[in-house]
């Protein structure tokens, strides 16, 4: 009896541990998610601070470049998601992209936002140890920084929706990130990540999105949202799979060259509804 009452306090002190953690957004973060991006939106005018620009030499060698963007969201012409594919065989990250007919860009990934002091630890990613963060970057920086410095595989498929899809979608996104910066939350590998946000992001700007074991298991993800008719499906989609890996196109792109256009250079790239 006192050995079953001493595991229960234990177990009791573990809980209101774990509960009382809060999540913030003044800590000592390594560089790459030092600072936090936030919008404004007037009408069609969006103007988004600490976008992330770097400037690679090595992963861990680069120059620091954080800008202010504006973007008109009238001229919004298409909505793209990365898969890339980082190791695990379950589950890969996740990155969207907007796309406009100026040629601008703006990719936000949902990353951990980790300390200088740490490592990530996917087994740590269920417990309260790191906050989450929307990256919002230029995909020079966010997409090759994965094609040619980490030398993760990355996949790229367009989606096939309207454009008031993509813009609600973007404006959920950027209302998120400015709630981000009042109220820091916790990210989680199971039930807030860079996909399973996607999906909430999507239902708090009117969509749909059917629930799927896929959500969690991420690798699966791409199979399912072609045969939902939300990727291009004028071809089959293993052929649209090898078209959309990306890596041996980006790493031939020059440096003075538009990176996110020659890596599409190919791809079935339809316009938004």
């Amino acid at each position: 009896m006192v050995e079953t009452g001493a595991v229960v306090l234990v177990a009791a002190l573990a809980v209101g541990w774990w509960v009382g953690l809060r999540p913030s957004n003044d800590r000592d973060w390594r560089a790459d998610v030092a600072r936090l991006a936030t919008a404004q939106v007037h009408g069609d005018r969006v103007a988004v601070r600490n976008v992330r620009n770097f400037r690679y030499r090595t992963v861990d060698d680069f120059d620091e470049r954080w800008e202010e963007r504006s973007y008109d969201l009238s001229r919004l012409d298409g909505l793209d998601i990365f898969f890339i594919d980082w190791g695990p065989r379950l589950y890969n990250h996740t990155i969207l992209s907007w796309s406009f007919a100026d040629g601008q860009r703006i990719a936000i990934s949902v990353e951990v936002r980790k300390r200088r002091d740490q490592g990530y630890s996917a087994w740590k990613a269920f417990f309260r140890q790191y906050e989450l963060v929307y990256v919002a970057a230029d995909e020079r920086d966010v997409i090759k920084l994965r094609t040619n410095y980490r030398r993760e595989q990355v996949y790229l498929y367009r989606v096939t929706t309207s454009r008031g899809a993509a813009r609600s979608l973007l404006l959920a996104y950027l209302d998120a990130m400015n709630e981000i910066a009042i109220r820091p939350l916790w990210y989680n590998a199971l039930v807030a990540n860079c996909t399973t946000v996607i999906r909430q992001r999507v239902i708090h700007a009117g969509g749909r999105l059917p629930f799927s074991w896929r959500y969690f298991a991420n690798a699966y993800l791409p199979p399912l949202l072609y045969r939902r008719g939300l990727l291009d499906r004028s071809r089959p989609f293993e052929e649209l799979k090898a078209m959309g890996h990306i890596n041996e196109r980006a790493l031939q792109v020059a440096e003075g060259d538009d990176f996110s256009k020659r890596i599409r250079e190919g791809l079935p790239m339809p316009p938004l509804a």
